[in-house]
């Protein structure tokens, strides 16, 4: 039995100590003072700082201050010292009245952690008061045959200090008929009594005068008098009495103004004067005094001001019947006045954080606030809230202290401004309610990138642009604000040629507008990848890139460029050969052109601008082959001179000329057997056609100086009027005569004239031919054809004008349309046609190469003349130029194929091994049929 009483005994201990403990912690958390009243302002409290374990300069970085119910502040903070001093003068009186212990109470904030302190401060008494009567003269009526030993109540004295300062005794002036006597009451309060000591008699003395004294236990004491009267009057037999000797009432307080809350009532049996009974107060404070009135002749009470619960809910008084005489009696009169749900709840904000950061945590305390209603019961209950769709709760603190705290993470781009309603309702019928408002931003922080519209751009801009051009716009955007939200833009470092991407490209940094540093060739590069990085200016900053793809466009900036017939060096004028048995049809040549120009730009046509037999020979539009028209006749003359344009389809057009020289003859031999047949004779016939001829000529020269005349005044009219002529296409600038394969011997004839004069045997018309002068950039000028009036008499101004129009502002020629299959070459093909379409294959320079290698070969072996055969290009090599891959240089890549995203390439003579067979082939077989 011993052990389970010890273990017993145990848990009582382990109990108790956690009961200790438990309060231990309840009196730690409050921290207590004690200042004494009337203090002057500025008086030491307490140490606060010390207390809360904190450094004094520490209260104002942490946000420390007092927060207290609503009522005055009575106490401060001193930031220096840290400590609690008094705010301004305190009266325990008026904030305690007589309890006998006066504490206030309030809390001490910390914002930064939004935490509550709660303090005490006990108000100590001074001796500041001197007992005070409520009446300070004192009628009191006995009759004269009184008999001693009768006490007359006497009106008390009242002092609001407590314990020793308060009233502690009574003296009344010396005298031989009067004594005093103090009662003590249930609650120590001292009643002071006059007793009668010896009989008066009215005849003696009517009226006597006393002096009550009252005196408190202060140090010093103080005491307040008043006068004592008192009246002998004749034999009074009964003395009034009350219905009750307590009156009681209960009364809600909202009763109006002049509200009867009760009547006393007190009956003297006696008649006449005496038995005439009024009503009076006999213990009563000056506050009562104001809100209570006592009808003396009916003792109806009636309130003369309004009622207050929160005041006070319970009053109590005393009231006095005398009669004619002055018999005194008194009765107690007891008023409870009811709580009415006058009161809506008052919310109060100690602490307020108008802004908080976005990226704040879930449980962030934003608003500190204090609820109170001075009802009392279900009418004083009170509860808060607040919308359900915000992301913020309530939480309750101490007291009726409640905090606001995030719910939620706050996210400042969705919703920047947070108007929140505090809603307090109290528990009274009808239910009374208080909103208030609180504005709470939320502050930015940098959560957000700058981000782009897309992840890549594609640019497209012209070549050969202007340096400093802008070409492209990137923009980003930042849900931020202010600094987190300004943008700038930077390229990442990269290189592209072995050059930084920065020397081809800059951004504006604050624009986003990128500029092009150089002109760009697109025949250099065709398209530019960097990457643009925009980048915020928050801390830490963020940023985003995007891609961009600059894409070159092909502009016409390149004219044709001539590979076949190249320029000799040695000077010579280059020949092709044309046997005389030639077909129509017949292959003499082939002009072999290149544009570094991509797409429409290096489409290439060919077309004969200039012939010395005109419809002997005819170009191929599209291959560049020349080849005869008609059968050659034994009046063609030996020498053809022809000046084949080529012109590419970009805008504006470019064109570059070339001049052949082809001789009609079947072998070389023959080319010098014909020269020497060319000499004049010695005959008469030919003397004489001579002169005929000279005379001819003499005469279509003077007809033509005329016409030069007259033509001449008319251009000085119009050049008064243009001032002068611009050319429509531009001056081209001159060839210098094609020269393909030297011929030792037959250079004096197969030259490039400048004007000839053609002289047939066969004819018997002569012909008078004023070639026109060659270029290289363009076919036919406007400048050319005037420069042409000016010489020809057989031509029509009015058409050369109308075929420089034509040429300038030609519409498309429907011969460009193509099918799928067909693809366009960068010369022409072997099987090609003069009918406007596209050739199926490509003549490429490895072709052109092998052709003129094989040749070159075949020269060498001595198996064929001059030229390897009539009508061929197959030249020795010796004469013909030599072709190697390294010096002609490869443009198919830049060739576009209409309908198809593909473009030009060798691949398919490198996969087959060989050249595929050009025109040459044509030729050399149509060499060898005319041979036999």
């Amino acid at each position: 039995m011993a052990a389970p009483q010890r273990s017993g005994n145990y848990r009582g201990f382990v109990l108790l100590f956690i009961l200790l403990g438990t309060l231990w912690e309840a009196w730690a958390g409050h921290i207590l003072y004690s200042v004494s009243e009337e203090t002057d302002k500025g008086s030491f409290v307490g140490d606060i700082a010390k207390d809360l374990g904190l450094e004094p300069r520490e209260l104002a970085e942490r946000g420390v201050r007092i927060v207290s119910r609503g009522r005055t502040q009575l106490f401060s903070l001193n930031p220096r010292s840290g400590s609690l001093v008094t705010a301004d003068r305190i009266d325990r009186e008026e904030l305690c009245a007589q309890s006998p212990r006066c504490l206030v109470n309030f809390n001490i904030l910390m914002e930064d952690k939004m935490n509550l302190y709660p303090i005490e401060v006990e108000i100590m008494d001074i001796n500041d008061n001197a007992p005070r009567f409520l009446m300070e003269e004192i009628n009191v009526k006995i009759m004269e045959n009184t008999a001693p030993g009768l006490r007359f109540p006497l009106n008390e004295a009242g002092d609001p200090d407590v314990g020793t300062n308060s009233l502690q005794r009574y003296q009344l002036s010396p005298n031989r008929h009067f004594s005093l006597v103090v009662q003590s009451g249930d609650d120590g309060t001292k009643f002071p009594e006059l007793v009668l000591e010896r009989v008066l008699d009215r005849e003696e003395e009517r009226v006597h005068h006393l002096v009550l004294t009252a005196s408190d236990g202060g140090d010093p004491p103080r005491s307040g008098t008043a006068r004592i009267q008192v009246t002998v009057v004749d034999v009074n037999d009964h003395a009034p009495v009350f219905s009750l000797p307590q009156y009681q009432v209960t009364v809600p307080e909202n009763v109006p103004v002049g509200t009867k809350l009760l009547t006393v009532n007190a009956i003297d049996l006696d008649e006449g004067v005496n038995g005439e009974v009024t009503y009076s107060f006999r213990k009563i404070t000056p506050k009562l005094l104001q809100i209570f009135h006592l009808n003396s002749l009916t003792g109806e009470l009636s309130t003369l001001e309004g009622l207050d619960y929160e005041e006070s809910g319970f009053h109590e008084m005393e009231v006095q019947a005398q009669d004619g005489p002055g018999s005194l009696t008194k009765a107690k009169v007891l008023i409870t006045i009811l709580d009415v749900n006058d009161n809506a709840p008052e919310v109060t904000v100690t602490s307020l954080s108008s802004t908080i950061p976005e990226d704040k945590p879930p449980g962030t305390v934003i608003a500190l606030f204090y609820l109170q209603d001075r009802d009392s019961g279900k009418n004083g209950e009170v509860t808060c809230t607040i919308p359900e769709n915000l992301p913020f709760k309530l939480e309750r603190s101490i007291d009726n202290y409640y905090r606001l705290i995030t719910a939620k993470n706050l996210d400042r781009e969705k919703l920047s401004v947070y108007n929140i309603t505090l809603k307090a309702t109290d528990g009274g019928t009808p239910p009374l309610s208080t909103e208030t408002h609180i504005s709470m931003h939320v502050a930015d922080t940098n959560d957000n990138p700058p981000t782009f519209p897309h992840s890549s751009y594609s640019v497209y801009f012209p070549e050969n642009n202007p340096r400093g051009a802008s070409i492209f716009l990137v923009t980003a955007q930042d849900p931020d604000s202010d600094e987190n939200a300004q943008v700038t833009y930077s390229l990442v470092e990269d290189t592209i040629q072995g050059a930084p991407v920065s020397s081809y490209v800059s951004v504006n940094s604050d624009t986003g507008v990128l500029y092009a540093l150089r002109s760009f060739d697109y025949e250099q590069f065709q398209n530019l990848q960097l990457i643009v990085t925009a980048s915020d200016s928050g801390d830490p900053p963020l940023s985003s890139n995007v891609s961009l793809s600059l894409f070159v466009l092909d502009q016409n900036d390149n004219a044709p460029e001539i590979l076949y017939p190249a320029l000799p060096t040695d000077g010579s004028t280059g020949v092709e050969l044309a046997p005389r048995s030639a077909e129509p049809g017949y292959l003499v040549t082939k002009v072999v052109a290149v544009d570094r120009d991509s797409g429409q730009n290096a489409w290439l046509s060919y077309r004969l601008l200039k012939a010395s037999e005109p419809g002997l020979f005819v170009v191929g539009l599209h291959t560049g082959e020349v080849r005869t028209a008609r059968a050659l006749l034994d009046r063609d003359v030996l020498k053809q001179s022809l000046v084949v344009a080529v012109q590419d389809h970009g805008q504006p057009l470019l064109s570059a000329t070339v001049t052949l020289t082809v001789a009609v003859a079947d072998s070389i031999p023959e080319v010098l057997a014909d020269l020497g047949n060319l000499e004049p004779s010695a005959g008469p016939y030919n003397s004489g056609l001579t002169l005929y001829l000279v005379v001819a000529v003499a005469v279509v020269s003077c007809v033509f100086l005329a016409f030069v005349m007259v033509l001449l005044v008319l251009r000085l009219g119009c050049w008064h009027k243009s001032h002068l002529l611009q050319a429509s296409g531009g001056v081209l600038a001159g060839v210098p005569p094609s020269n393909f394969v030297g011929v030792d011997g037959v250079q004096a004839f197969l030259q490039t004239y400048s004007h000839e004069v053609s002289l047939t045997a066969d004819s018997r018309k002569s012909h008078l031919i004023f070639p026109q002068p060659n270029y290289a950039d363009t076919l036919i000028s406007q400048q050319s054809c005037e420069k042409s009036d000016s010489l020809l008499t057989s031509i029509d101004f009015h058409k050369c004008k109308d075929e420089a129009s034509s040429i300038q502002q030609a519409p498309p020629n429907t011969d460009w349309r193509f099918s799928q299959a067909q693809r366009p070459g960068t010369s022409g093909s072997q099987n090609g046609d003069d009918t406007g379409t596209w050739p199926n294959n490509q003549f490429d320079t490895e072709m052109l190469q092998a052709m003129i290698l094989a040749s070159a070969s075949e020269a060498a072996d001595g198996s064929s003349t001059l030229g390897g055969g009539a009508g061929t290009m197959g030249l020795s090599a010796r004469y013909g130029p030599q072709f190697t891959l390294q010096h002609v240089p490869d443009y198919r890549q830049n060739v576009y194929i209409p309908g198809s995203n593909a473009t030009l390439t060798n691949a398919a003579g490198k996969r087959d091994g060989k050249a595929p067979a050009g025109g040459n082939g044509n030729k050399k077989k149509s060499g060898k049929k005319e041979k036999k």
